[in-house]
């Protein structure tokens, strides 16, 4: 058994790693779970000891098999929990990941088990990431791209959305910016304001820093 904040720190790196590769460095660790880098130095310490991680000096860490599995079944508590919480208990999507983040150390895996039955085994969660299965395998990477990395006139459909923040979650949501909504990049302004129209023809401009959480998936041969 590990600490909630081990498991924590364990899930970070999992998250940093699938995003940017490994190794993961001190200040990304820092800056997604908001601590110090002596304070993460330290925990990463804590994480080498029991074999949870390697750390490569100045460069970052990498987390071993054994970490990857402890992350991958936080994970899959997370986003199960998630998705109960918005299917059965009528919470918002910007609602949950705090709820999730308090139970996801807790349950019982008999617990997770009825859970992921309840919900037919689903294999998203409300924001549209990947659930581990119940064999804890490495996800595999999906073909999206932030919708930063598209031009105007380009066709998207929404594939997964950031819930790290709850206040862009909410906007996103009353924007119609969900998964598996199209969008059409109408406009990208020089200093990073994008510009997208949703079907119901309302046109959106999301700043930078929220647009970079939407990952999309192009359309083939979309009407022009």
């Amino acid at each position: 058994m590990f600490s909630d904040v081990m498991e924590d720190y364990l899930k970070a790196i999992y998250v940093l790693q699938a995003e940017t590769g490994p190794p993961v460095s001190t200040s990304a660790i820092a800056e997604y779970l908001d601590k110090t880098p002596p304070t993460v130095t330290s925990m990463i310490g804590k994480l080498e000891d029991h074999s949870l991680v390697d750390r490569e000096k100045y460069k970052g860490v990498e987390l071993t098999t054994e970490g990857e599995t402890v992350a991958l079944e936080v994970i899959r508590h997370h986003r199960l929990l998630e998705t109960y919480l918005t299917e059965h208990l009528d919470y918002s999507w910007s609602e949950v990941h705090e709820e999730a983040d308090r139970l996801e150390h807790h349950i019982s895996e008999e617990f997770e088990k009825r859970v992921a039955a309840a919900l037919d085994y689903p294999e998203v969660d409300p924001h549209g990431d990947p659930i581990p299965g119940a064999d804890l395998a490495p996800l595999e990477d999906d073909d999206s791209a932030r919708l930063t990395e598209f031009e105007p006139s380009d066709h998207v459909v929404v594939s997964r959305v950031s819930d790290r923040d709850d206040e862009e979650l909410a906007y996103l949501e009353d924007a119609g910016i969900v998964p598996g909504t199209e969008l059409e990049i109408t406009a990208v302004a020089p200093f990073g304001m994008i510009t997208i129209k949703t079907p119901s023809g309302t046109e959106q401009s999301l700043p930078e820093s929220v647009a970079r959480s939407v990952r999309v998936t192009p359309v083939v041969d979309a009407e022009q």
